[in-house]
């Protein structure tokens, strides 16, 4: 399967009440796991990336060694990848494209592309975050391929006190039909939980909307229910398996 039929078959995997789950991977070995699972496609997370190579999140992983990563990936499995790819670890547009180049030259389909400023403070201005997503389309479009850019918004994140959410949605949903208009092909509201909202966030958002599993969040079968079409399990999978190994070797060294 050629990589632009990867990017369609990824692409028609979310669909409203049927979502694509993704349960995010760290490298070529847990791709494998994960694969022979039976999942239809795969996501990294920064976090577990970042951290199964001795590093903090925020693109304090080389974006060097993310490369190598992402290829290894997609040299040893043939399902579709998306990248957890941060802020595409630039600033301007012009950085933001080159970069977006680099990850459709390793092989991905998609990436996450998230508007708070990595390293800094607070969120990029819509103008300006709808700027990076029409550089990160126009990368896409250079390459000839159906990239899938999954334009995540950090307002929930920024804010995890689900009771100020309501007065958060409405920016949240503005950002999202800006980053629509920009080129965005799903739209990833993390943090959002309570049920009411992301209802609200499904009717409003043309895209498909992504939901990240994490405690006080649905079930996957409500979240479906509620005509989220895209479901991610984020750093979950790498923090259980690294509970598990230190638990392990606890046992082991009398810890």
């Amino acid at each position: 399967m050629s990589q632009a039929d990867k990017a369609r078959a990824f692409a028609d995997l979310h669909r409203k009440g049927d979502p694509v789950v993704l349960f995010n991977i760290w490298d070529a070995g847990s791709a494998k796991a994960v694969a022979d699972a039976g999942a239809k496609a795969l996501a990294t997370g920064s976090w577990s990336v970042a951290g199964a190579q001795g590093y903090g999140d925020g693109e304090a992983l080389p974006l060097d060694l993310l490369e190598t990563i992402v290829r290894r990936i997609t040299a040893t499995s043939e399902l579709p990848l998306s990248v957890d790819f941060e802020g595409a670890y630039a600033t301007g547009p012009t950085g933001v494209g080159k970069n977006i180049a680099r990850m459709i030259a390793a092989g991905a389909v998609g990436v996450n592309f998230e508007d708070q400023k990595v390293g800094g403070t607070g969120l990029y201005p819509v103008a300006e975050q709808a700027a990076r997503i029409g550089a990160a389309r126009a990368a896409a479009e250079d390459a000839g391929l159906p990239f899938f850019i999954n334009a995540r918004t950090d307002l929930f994140l920024k804010d995890r006190e689900p009771a100020n959410h309501p007065a958060l949605i409405g920016e949240a949903l503005a950002r999202a039909r800006a980053y629509t208009d920009a080129g965005a092909s799903g739209i990833f509201m993390p943090g959002l939980k309570t049920p009411e909202l992301i209802e609200q966030a499904v009717e409003a958002v043309e895209l498909p909307l992504n939901i990240l599993i994490m405690p006080g969040v649905p079930e996957p079968e409500e979240l479906a229910a509620l005509g989220v079409a895209r479901i991610s399990y984020g750093p979950g999978p790498w923090r259980d398996m690294m509970a598990w190994v230190t638990e392990r070797a606890g046992k082991i060294y009398g810890v």
